[in-house]
């Protein structure tokens, strides 16, 4: 009885945990957590997380990023994907491939990537067959 409370408290402290890199610090390797990330330091490797990463005007990541969405007034160089939302402040500047379901950037900042967007396609069938042009 009480432990199905303990562990429900454990498991909700671990998603709203943040982990923050500090300026001044490099780390070479790959990362994996269920918590959000904010990086002011840089980082070489792969960042894994189902959270929200936040990436400092100090802040660089050169590898690989998967999460939900990230904010970025830092550099990025490498592969970004984003089940959600990258928002791209007047500093950031970003470099490779980008999947994102959204995008919102700030006039200033440097996007040059090749990207796709997920989720925002609209199907062009109606009762899941396709309706034919009538020939004129």
């Amino acid at each position: 009885m009480f432990s199905d409370n303990k562990k429900s408290k454990q498991m909700s402290d671990v998603s709203s945990s943040q982990n923050i890199i500090a300026k001044g610090t490099k780390i070479v390797g790959d990362f994996n957590s269920e918590g959000d990330f904010r990086i002011d330091g840089s980082i070489e490797g792969s960042i894994n997380t189902p959270g929200k990463v936040v990436v400092g005007k100090s802040g660089s990541i050169k590898g690989s990023l998967n999460g939900t969405d990230a904010h970025f007034e830092g550099r990025f160089s490498g592969t970004l994907t984003l089940s959600g939302t990258l928002t791209l402040k007047s500093t950031a500047h970003i470099e490779g491939e980008v999947v994102a379901s959204k995008l919102a950037v700030e006039p200033g900042a440097t996007f040059n990537v090749t990207c796709v967007m997920q989720g925002g396609a609209k199907n062009t069938t109606h009762g899941g067959t396709r309706q034919k042009e009538k020939e004129a």
